[in-house]
């Protein structure tokens, strides 16, 4: 999609710290960093919202779970432990639509999350 920003990230047209990467999916270092790990994964494909994931594609989530999995061991927070957000529309907070998770950790997580 040309105006998405994190298919531009996948198109290589925009700069980004990539951390991980695959033929189904790409994580990057978010650029306004919510803990000292901050981390997006995202499938590669342009699927806007959560509701949008094509039924029978279950298995793409589940891929980008292990992602987070591999990175969070990565970078050293898997025993300390990490959050993962993901938001779907606008009341979430949803900014773009292609859907990521957040993964974050190295300090301290509050419930409620806000």
């Amino acid at each position: 999609m040309s105006d998405c920003i994190f298919c531009k990230i996948v198109e290589r047209q925009l700069p980004t710290k990539i951390v991980y990467e695959d033929d189904i999916a790409i994580a990057f270092e978010d650029v306004n960093p919510q803990a000292p790990v901050h981390t997006l994964v995202i499938p590669k494909r342009h699927i806007p919202t959560l509701l949008d994931i094509p039924e029978g594609d279950g298995m793409l989530m589940g891929h980008l779970f292990e992602i987070c999995r591999k990175i969070a061991s990565d970078k050293g927070i898997a025993e300390r432990g990490f959050r993962i957000v993901t938001n779907c529309n606008p009341e979430s907070g949803q900014t773009v639509y292609h859907i990521h998770l957040h993964m974050l950790g190295g300090r301290q997580m509050h419930w409620p999350p806000g």
